[in-house]
């Protein structure tokens, strides 16, 4: 395997003086999720973004975000962060030697996250604010400091994203009719239309993909079209009132002829649990909100039956399981005999 910097450096700002940092990121699986497309009518595949070393997208953009502030000569790193960009950044700053720090809306980042960051070495700081205030305070010890910010703010973090519109073209051999994915702070979404116009550009696809964004309900100002300076929901990984790149995530799906719409954390719970129990794949909440997605759009008719979709699944399942679990009867206990076995199962 080669990393994102090696397989797809003709098409990122790379220089002789940039170094190839790698955790083998990217080439992601692109499953086809047969029971669900059925159901929904659609062609539909899953690019699985939890395959990646940290078990997140995040790491397509932060390995030349990285890269790019080690050649600038950077102090260290510094992020806000929901819980996948800090442990992404505290991954990649583990592999080439450099300081990160990472600021926490406390109470709000799933375990399995907030253990990433912590093991990798980060110094981990939690605050009492939301997100959007984390973000204000990362920009300001960026400056005070002489860290390089590796949050969506970061035009490499958002080149390096675009790679998963690449690997989707290379892997069905065309671009699909939709792309879904969730929105949290809008990086995504801008990434990765960013990368199918690149790739139309030099000829490698004839058409953009309309692109479909989704946010939960508690967490949605670019769904609702207000804002939301109180941001809730189970999907931790987009709990994002101000997203800092909505601006240009609007004119993306505009132009690729997509939408935005909000789900309910009901719907994006039972999507995780659909995906799972039918298709064998565990993604976290936020993840599966495109799934819910899907479906709400499938209830009023707004599926185009015979299209071919991706979904992008930005997270691993493991990331958090308490949201999972929430809920569910616990393994039940019983002898470790035969027959208790069997009663249980008869």
């Amino acid at each position: 395997m080669r990393g994102i910097l090696i397989r797809y450096r003709h098409l990122l700002p790379l220089t002789s003086k940039t170094p190839l940092v790698s955790l083998e990121e990217g080439s992601t699986p692109l499953i086809p999720l047969d029971s669900t497309g059925k159901d929904l009518g659609i062609r539909l595949f899953a690019k699985f973004e939890g395959a990646n070393p940290t078990g997140s997208f995040k790491d397509r953009g932060m390995v030349l975000a990285v890269a790019k502030a080690i050649e600038a000569g950077a102090r260290g790193l510094v992020c806000a962060s929901t819980g996948n960009t800090s442990a992404s950044a505290a991954a990649y700053a583990a592999r080439t030697g450099i300081p990160c720090t990472v600021l926490l809306p406390g109470g709000k980042v799933a375990m399995g996250k907030l253990a990433q960051a912590m093991v990798y070495g980060a110094r981990v700081i939690s605050l009492k604010g939301n997100f959007d205030r984390a973000l204000e305070l990362a920009l300001e010890v960026s400056r005070e400091l002489g860290l390089a910010v590796v949050n969506s703010v970061n035009r490499y973090r958002l080149w390096g994203q675009r790679s998963v519109a690449w690997e989707i073209c290379d892997e069905l051999g065309h671009p699909p009719d939709v792309v879904v994915l969730p929105v949290g702070n809008a990086g995504n979404i801008t990434a990765s239309w960013a990368g199918f116009v690149q790739y139309s550009r030099i000829g490698k696809i004839g058409r953009i993909p309309a692109m479909f964004g989704v946010q939960a309900e508690g967490a949605a100002p670019l769904a609702l079209g207000k804002p939301c300076p109180e941001p809730e929901t189970v999907a931790t990984a987009i709990r994002i009132g101000r997203p800092v790149n909505g601006k240009k995530a609007r004119w993306a799906v505009r132009m690729s002829g997509g939408r935005f719409l909000s789900v309910s954390d009901g719907e994006i719970l039972d999507a995780q649990k659909r995906l799972a129990a039918c298709e064998g794949v565990f993604a976290e909440p936020a993840s599966c909100a495109g799934i819910a997605g899907l479906y709400r759009l499938a209830s009023q008719n707004g599926l185009s039956t015979g299209k071919e979709y991706v979904a992008v699944l930005t997270g691993n399942g493991l990331k958090d399981t308490d949201a999972a679990t929430s809920g569910k009867r616990p393994p039940v206990e019983v002898d470790a005999e035969l027959k208790a076995i069997r009663e249980v199962l008869l």
